[in-house]
């Protein structure tokens, strides 16, 4: 199994580029973090995330054993180190293939889609502030794509290389 673990800020793409991938690659499950850390009012603490963690690896090994599924899209904002390495651990213990990119984007992009989005509940100037003071730590991050000038076909190929 193949698990490619699309992670950067809020309103960067990764759900657009990780719906695309899975549209266009036949076997291909689609998995967003957010499904699994769905508690309201939201709580992302050290717990509930733990928890989300649980919930994705339980659901991705759940599609190794469809035999229909050969891939699996993870997208989820994973801003902490820990998280990362648990669920890396947890696919390195079930042998799936990984490849784990961070989405970025220049901070005139993320204000721009931001405004644009008008299908997204979380897209508050509050969270639009969270999103930006994240840029930084998620640029210094490892396996970047700056998708700034990119279209979501353009990203969708560099990650799938």
């Amino acid at each position: 199994m193949k698990v490619i673990i699309l992670n950067g800020p809020m309103g960067v793409g990764k759900t657009t580029v990780g719906k695309y991938i899975a549209d266009h690659h036949p076997g291909t499950a689609f998995i967003d973090g957010d499904w699994c850390l769905d508690i309201h009012p939201f709580v992302g603490n050290q717990e509930t995330k733990a928890m989300a963690v649980d919930n994705i690896l339980h659901m991705i090994g759940n599609y190794q054993k469809c035999s229909v599924c050969n891939t699996v899209v993870l997208v989820w904002l994973m801003d902490e180190p820990w998280v990362i390495q648990k669920i890396t651990q947890g696919l390195s213990a079930m042998q799936a293939e990984v490849k784990n990119v961070t989405l970025v984007c220049s901070r005139e992009n993320l204000i721009r889609r931001w405004k644009d989005d008008h299908n997204c509940e979380w897209r508050t100037d509050e969270w639009l502030n969270v999103s930006l003071k994240s840029l930084p730590g998620f640029a210094s991050m490892e396996n970047i794509i700056d998708t700034s000038d990119l279209s979501v076909e353009q990203v969708a190929e560099l990650v799938m290389q």
